[in-house]
């Protein structure tokens, strides 16, 4: 057993939850003069972080703020001065001081060189114990307040005084990883609201079967536009990879047109996907005519092999309407004309979504109007802080979410420090077994 005692003179912030944010707003905070304690449920730090990106981990994104913000469909102004205390470039001059080389690929998406999620977790591990913060592997179940200030976090094993607060629980995607709500009902206890939860960048479900057809098969360079039939309007465009899956559709552009589509329910959703988008109508005809000429003898299924991936061909056969068997010098001016149409918009009507358990993450939260957006604390309680996925924030695939929660918890973690009173020093705050959590530990 030893004992966490208070540092003479220092303010003591204790943070709740040891992933991307958590470890960022502890080491911020004691980069900024203060006594940092990081609690974690988990017996290792980062194990959300450390799956994310398919375990490549995608850092950040090499852009500006102003492209920044362009990507965060959720309460972008909010996070001016976040950004402000840690843009994308500076989180690359971070991860690269604590001896992570970093690359930029397709989409200006920033990855550590290794491909490995686990330099990046261990990178923050490390960082936390030079600086000197103590971690703690317990459950939190509470904040204490006490005359409308956080005083503290109550614990499994104990209450952890504390001269302010910070929440960095995430939201509750991949709740296996530590993830299951337990902030947002720390929040609701103290006096703040929360929004509906609800999954974001996950995958989309399809009303019907087309998707389990091409179940496996995945499209490069393709546009998809996802149209709200109750108005006709399109709520999201754009170009990319995309996967058919046994339940429907997922892929980069898939998951980030989920963050657009608000009360999803059967038959409100429609998505279209351009599969020759780089042809307008004229120049597909005039490619059809020469695939045509070319195989002019042939069956008109055994005619499109140039033009479509093999998954594909018999499906496209079927929804165009054309005998299978037909001769394709045979194909006729309106029936060419009714594949063009489907080759540009191959519809797919939507259902719905993947369950929560499987979104990247979680659209809601604590809602800014709640939150002190130059300080990241909370207008209801004095010395608590949100950082992270818990806040009503959220992006677009491409490492932008990893940068909100980075730059949220620089800004907590800096302003925890600043504003919190010390309280007496030489306190003895928490009884627990040392933590002797190495970066090579259990791997």
């Amino acid at each position: 057993m030893f004992t966490i005692k208070r540092v003479p003179d220092l303010p003591l912030v204790a943070v709740i939850g040891g992933g991307a944010a958590g470890m960022m707003a502890a080491v911020s905070a004691a980069e900024n003069g203060a006594q940092a304690v990081l609690i974690e449920r988990n017996d290792r730090l980062g194990r959300k972080l450390r799956i994310t990106g398919k375990g490549r981990c995608n850092v950040t994104n090499h852009c500006d703020r102003d492209e920044f913000l362009t990507h965060v469909p959720t309460n972008p102004r909010f996070l001016y001065a976040a950004l402000a205390a840690m843009e994308p470039a500076d989180t690359m001059r971070f991860f690269e001081g604590l001896g992570v080389p970093l690359k930029t690929e397709r989409g200006k998406r920033v990855f550590p060189v290794s491909d490995r999620a686990d330099d990046i977790a261990d990178a923050l591990v490390r960082y936390c114990r030079e600086l000197g913060v103590t971690v703690v592997h317990t459950r939190a179940t509470g904040i204490r307040t006490e005359s409308g200030r956080a005083v503290g976090v109550e614990t499994e094993e104990g209450m952890i005084p504390a001269d302010a607060v910070i929440v960095c629980t995430g939201g509750r995607s991949y709740p296996k990883t530590g993830s299951d709500g337990d902030g947002y009902r720390f929040a609701q206890a103290v006096g703040h609201t929360v929004t509906d939860i609800r999954p974001s960048l996950v995958p989309l479900v399809e009303q019907g079967t087309i998707c389990a057809e091409l179940q496996g098969l995945s499209l490069r360079n393709v546009t998809l536009r996802v149209t709200d039939l109750t108005n006709g309007k399109t709520v999201y465009e754009d170009f990319g990879e995309l996967l058919f899956t046994h339940f429907g559709l997922s892929g980069p552009i898939v998951l980030s047109a989920s963050a657009h589509l608000t009360d999803i329910e059967p038959g409100r959703y429609e998505a279209e996907i351009d599969l020759k988008p780089a042809l307008d109508r004229n120049t597909l005809d005039a490619r059809l005519l020469s695939d045509f000429s070319k195989y002019s003898n042939r069956d008109f299924v055994n005619a499109l092999d140039d033009l479509l991936p093999q998954k594909m061909i018999a499906p496209i056969v079927r929804l165009c309407g054309i005998d299978p068997r037909k001769k394709v010098h045979s194909v006729t001016k309106e029936e060419r004309g009714r594949l063009a149409e489907l080759l540009k918009c191959f519809r797919i009507p939507l259902r719905g979504t993947r369950p929560i358990d499987e979104a990247i993450i979680t659209r809601g939260g604590v809602p800014v109007r709640e939150v002190d957006p130059k300080t990241m604390m909370s207008k209801k309680v004095s010395g608590l802080y949100f950082a992270g996925e818990i806040l009503d924030v959220d992006a677009y695939t491409g490492g932008f979410n990893l940068q909100i929660a980075f730059s949220t918890a620089t800004l907590a973690g800096r302003n925890a420090a600043a504003e919190a009173v010390p309280a007496q020093s030489g306190e003895s705050i928490f009884r627990k077994e040392p933590d002797h959590e190495s970066p090579s530990d259990r791997h």
